[in-house]
């Protein structure tokens, strides 16, 4: 099974959307929130490369970029082999 991580705010409705899309396919992931967390936020650019957007979703460590990515590998059929 593979690591999902998915940095979000509790303010974000793209967050709610890639969380949704993850629970439909049952997928497990730790959900990193940033939220007024100055220290998370900077970790979180550092992983990404310096994307400062939320989501920032990452499989097995890769950045995949956000939720229209994610959904993006969904419609393309390419997530289910991310997520092994």
């Amino acid at each position: 099974m593979a690591k999902v991580e998915v940095y979000s705010t509790n303010y974000c409705p793209y967050c709610v959307r890639a969380k949704q899309l993850l629970d439909a396919k049952d997928v497990d992931y730790t959900e990193i929130d940033v939220t007024g967390d100055d220290e998370a936020r900077m970790a979180l650019v550092e992983k990404s490369g310096g994307r400062k957007t939320v989501p920032q979703i990452f499989i097995n460590g890769q950045s995949i970029g956000g939720y229209d990515d994610l959904r993006a590998l969904e419609e393309s059929g390419k997530l289910d082999g991310l997520l092994g």
